[in-house]
C-alpha cells in the first residue's frame, strides 16, 4: 500500500502533533492512516504503508482500542481484524474528550479533594490549600460545563462555537438590561 503525496503529509504530521498531545509518534501516525483510509484496515495493511514493524502496530491498535478511537471489525470470509474510525468527527472529539477526562481530570479532582479534606498545620500548608481549592473549583466548574455542552446534540453545538465572541456581546447586554429597563437591580454578579 502505497500513500499519497497528500495522506503521506497528513500521516507524518499527525504523528509529530501526537507526541504534543500525549500519544507517541507511531500511535499517531496509525490513527492518521485510519482516519483518511477509504476502507478498514488490517495489521499487515498498516504496517506496510507506514513502514512499521507489526508488532509496533499490534501495540498501537491496543492503545487506540482502549481510548475507544477506533472500531474493530471483521469482514466476511476473512478471519483478520479491521479497524476504522468513526465517520462522524464529532463522535471521535467527544470520545477523545471523555477519556481525556477519565484518565487525567477525573484523578487529578481525587487527589484534591483528598488534599481538600486534610487539616493544615501551617501557614504554608493553609496556602498550599488555598491554591489548591481555587484550581479544584476551577477544573470543577470546567468540567461541569463540559458536561452539559456533551450533553447538546451536534446542530446545537456547533451553533454554540460558531457563536465564538457573540456570546460574550450578549452577556454584556444582559447584565446591562436591568438598566435599561428602568429596574433598580443593576447588578450584574446577580442571578
Amino acid at each position: 500500500m502505497n500513500l499519497t503525496p497528500l495522506i503521506q503529509s497528513f500521516v507524518l504530521h499527525f504523528g509529530e502533533m501526537g507526541s504534543h498531545w500525549g500519544i507517541n509518534r507511531t500511535v499517531g501516525q496509525m490513527y492518521a492512516l485510519l482516519f483518511v483510509s477509504e476502507k478498514p484496515l488490517n495489521a499487515d495493511e498498516m504496517a506496510e504503508a507506514l513502514g512499521f514493524s507489526r508488532s509496533n502496530i499490534s501495540m498501537g491498535l491496543k492503545e487506540l482500542v482502549s481510548w475507544r478511537l477506533v472500531k474493530l471489525q471483521h469482514l466476511p470470509g476473512d478471519r483478520r481484524e479491521y479497524y476504522s474510525t468513526p465517520e462522524d468527527v464529532w463522535v471521535i472529539f467527544q470520545t477523545l474528550a471523555e477519556e481525556r477526562k477519565k484518565r487525567e481530570v477525573d484523578p487529578t479532582l481525587t487527589m484534591l479533594r483528598g488534599a481538600l479534606l486534610e487539616s493544615p498545620s501551617n501557614e504554608a500548608d493553609r496556602h498550599a490549600q488555598a491554591r489548591m481549592e481555587q484550581m479544584h473549583d476551577l477544573i470543577d466548574l470546567t468540567t461541569s460545563w463540559f458536561s452539559d455542552i456533551q450533553r447538546l446534540d451536534v446542530e446545537t453545538l456547533q451553533k454554540l462555537m460558531k457563536l465564538g465572541s457573540q456570546v460574550q456581546k450578549f452577556l454584556e447586554f444582559k447584565q446591562k438590561l436591568p438598566a435599561f429597563m428602568g429596574g433598580s437591580d443593576a447588578n450584574p454578579t446577580k442571578e
